[in-house]
């Protein structure tokens, strides 16, 4: 039952996204918009399942349950207390700005959300138009006061810090920042399994059915970390590069270490899982190819696979050059 996992996406409708994913990458959607594919996913809200293999029509959480630590590894340990896949990956298409928002950390969510952890994420930047932004902590000189004050005058984006962006950005985005992606960006985000979001601010839009969509003010003033002033993207650090293959780390916290693994043409990094963490890579550009005792595993662009903690060796190959993310737990 230990194989390389591959997923089902489920697609998620939201007012700003677009159909990016198909027309960039190929990706089949349904009619009108797409604003996030849950690529692999244990949360309730939208759990993702196995498209090939013994376990195949398997929902994550079922696979989970019955794997734990072989699936997941050790270094999981505190998501296994909690019965939860550490992890969840997402493709977001922003053709449209999101809201600003921000995330609470475990131990706020823990105790305001009915027990559901807290969201520390990043985002790997795989298209951007010209000129194109994030919003990513905030203006020097801001309090708590002037914030909420800002809220209630609309005037919030006086304190919002924007950073310009381009494809091949990776940007970390801890818990209590506030934050938003912008229109004319395509992600892909790795963040801890949660669905908690805390609107702040959504540019005066109302929602499908008319309405303005709820904020959270309250408690995002609670969360918010005042101490996030003009942060940047990722400073990448170079963790190995011989043979055809560079390794840079992109992101690292408590909950996932992400990192940037350029292939040239025929070059092939060789993996071991050994109980410790899963491994979950995907490819951002080109194509890939994820071999191991079994059937070997097509990763063309923007596909992602799950190898399990003891499932042991592996290897991916590009035929070509190609770019991709390998995400771990620490």
């Amino acid at each position: 039952m230990l194989y390389p996992l591959t997923f089902t996406p489920v697609l998620r409708d939201y007012i700003w996204g677009g159909r990016n994913l198909e027309k960039l990458y190929g990706r089949p959607l349904p009619p009108g918009r797409t604003a996030e594919s849950w690529e692999i996913s244990g949360h309730p809200t939208a759990s993702t399942t196995v498209d090939a293999g013994p376990l195949r029509g398997r929902s994550l959480p079922d696979v989970l349950a019955e794997l734990g630590a072989d699936l997941v590894g050790t270094h999981a340990g505190w998501a296994l207390e909690r019965n939860k896949f550490p992890l969840l990956v997402k493709l977001l298409d922003a053709e449209k700005r999101l809201s600003v928002q921000v995330h609470p950390t475990d131990d706020y969510a823990l105790v305001h959300e009915n027990g559901e952890l807290g969201k520390t994420e990043m985002w790997y930047v795989l298209h951007a138009r010209p000129g194109a932004q994030l919003i990513l902590g905030l203006r020097p000189g801001v309090t708590p006061e002037a914030f909420r004050q800002a809220i209630a005058d609309n005037t919030l984006e006086t304190w919002l810090h924007h950073l310009p962006v381009k494809a091949g950005d990776a940007v970390f985005v801890p818990a209590g920042t506030v934050h938003a992606i912008l229109e004319g960006v395509v992600v892909t985000e790795i963040q801890q399994n949660s669905d908690t979001t805390y609107r702040i601010y959504d540019w005066g839009r109302v929602g499908a059915d008319g309405k303005p969509r709820p904020l959270h003010v309250d408690k995002a003033l609670e969360v918010i970390n005042f101490r996030q002033i003009e942060p940047g993207p990722y400073r990448p650090v170079l963790v190995a590069a011989e043979n055809g293959v560079t390794r840079q780390e992109i992101s690292r916290c408590d909950y996932f270490v992400v990192e940037k693994v350029a292939l040239s043409a025929g070059a092939g990094y060789t993996g071991r899982t050994n109980g410790e963490t899963l491994e979950i890579w995907g490819t951002v550009e080109g194509r890939s190819e994820l071999t191991w005792a079994g059937e070997p595993i097509s990763l063309p662009t923007i596909r992602f696979c799950l190898v399990p903690a003891r499932l042991g060796d592996f290897a991916v190959r590009a035929a070509g050059p190609a770019t991709m993310l390998r995400v771990y737990l620490p």
